[in-house]
């Protein structure tokens, strides 16, 4: 199967539906997800629906190309829509996040006693896995506030873009762990007999830590176990909750690729991941796809004439040579016609490059169609230059949701 055969996505039709709440961008890095889910919250705007992107690439490219100079955790209106709609942007701030989480959730004194603790700061500031868990919480927050009917969600490069769905069963798995669970075993035991058996374990686990981790770092551990105990089911609930909502009809992910072998092989692990998790996967946006005009005329054939003019170059200036004692003023007439065969002919080697490029790029799309025919394509054009500002997110935006087949 060919990539011409595949379904068409119908961008517009997805955006343009009421019941599409939450749309995922997600891909390998470098394919221009940023770009993608900023031009899809452009043109829903402009179509009539308040929009909020949120990114959670730390790269400052999605507040550049709208205009603003920085984005935070905190939701910020776009200027410049021409449309019915309205358009906001944020990017997550995991540690602000985290803390927003502890001062909802905890009564003043716990809340500060979670917020200065050592462990507590570095966990919030870059302990693997929090981004993910942070991303769930801030898409969450935004749908139970129900202040947008788009959510727009670009996601980090390369496969840890899906790590958010892990999220959930990573924190149970941490917090149902073996360590956490005797650091809070004294709190949550009950009767002298069972505390002082309780403690007894206590003291050997903890002196033993305490050699390897060191006492000072173990406390900090204790102490952050101890205040965070009653937030850690509403942790796991809402991440599952907000689990459930990815699995939701009213969501759409959107795998966005280059038609390049790697990209490609990412891409179709997104998609078969999306499968075995039951997420509704909209389709697939291949980026940056290059095209010809002058198709027609193969690699081969341009190669070949590229030689012809080389040959007949060669004989030109020979011919030219042998009469320049003879006439003055056929020598610059030679010589002009050796140069014009010479740019002709550079002209075709560089068209037999543009259609291997091409050639290239079919094999490769037809490949993934081939392993993936059900998976619906819409085909973005390379552009000549960068995307900076808001008119360029709009031509992104009608290259996305042009109506023709994808290989046409």
């Amino acid at each position: 199967m060919s990539l011409d055969t595949a379904p068409r996505l119908d961008a517009d039709g997805l955006l343009d539906d009421p019941q599409t709440r939450i749309v995922v961008c997600c891909g390998a890095g470098g394919v221009g997800k940023t770009t993608t889910a900023a031009a899809l919250g452009v043109r829903a705007a402009e179509r009539g629906r308040r929009v909020v992107v949120l990114t959670i690439d730390p790269a400052k490219r999605l507040a550049q190309s709208m205009g603003i100079d920085a984005l935070d955790n905190s939701p910020r209106r776009v200027d410049g829509v021409e449309g019915p709609g309205e358009l906001y942007a944020m990017m997550l701030d995991m540690k602000r996040t985290f803390d927003e989480i502890v001062e909802a959730h905890a009564d003043g004194d716990r809340a500060n006693a979670i917020l200065e603790n050592p462990f507590y700061q570095s966990l919030s500031a870059g302990f693997a896995g929090t981004q993910e868990y942070m991303a769930m919480e801030k898409l969450g927050q935004l749908r139970a506030r129900d202040s947008w009917d788009l959510i727009i969600v670009d996601t980090p490069p390369s496969r840890s873009a899906l790590d958010f769905l892990d999220a959930p069963k990573r924190l149970g798995s941490f917090l149902d762990g073996r360590f956490i669970r005797l650091l809070t075993a004294p709190a949550k035991a009950g009767g002298r007999a069972g505390m002082k058996f309780l403690n007894v374990g206590m003291s050997m686990m903890t002196g033993t830590l305490g050699k390897l981790l060191g006492a000072s770092l173990l406390r900090d551990v204790q102490t952050f176990v101890a205040a965070m105990d009653t937030l850690f089911g509403g942790f796991r609930t809402r991440a599952e909750a907000t689990y459930r909502l990815l699995q939701a009809p009213g969501t759409a992910f959107l795998v966005v690729a280059t038609p390049e072998r790697d990209a490609l092989r990412e891409a179709a692990y997104f998609v078969e991941r999306l499968e075995a998790d039951r997420m509704p996967l909209a389709g697939l946006v291949l980026n940056r796809v290059h095209e010809s005009d002058a198709a027609q005329l193969s690699a081969e054939r341009a190669l070949a004439a590229a030689e012809t003019l080389d040959e007949r170059g060669v004989d030109d200036a020979g011919s030219g040579a042998k009469g320049a004692g003879a006439a003055d003023t056929g020598a610059g007439t030679g010589g002009t016609g050796t140069e014009g065969a010479a740019d002709a002919a550079a002209l075709l080697r560089l068209h037999a490059e543009r259609m291997q490029v091409l050639a290239h790029e079919r094999r490769t799309r037809d490949r993934f169609a081939a392993l993936h025919p059900e998976v619906p394509v819409t085909q973005v054009t390379a552009l000549p230059g960068d995307v900076h500002d808001l008119a360029g997110l709009r031509d992104v935006a009608e290259l996305l949701t042009a109506q023709e087949a994808p290989g046409a």
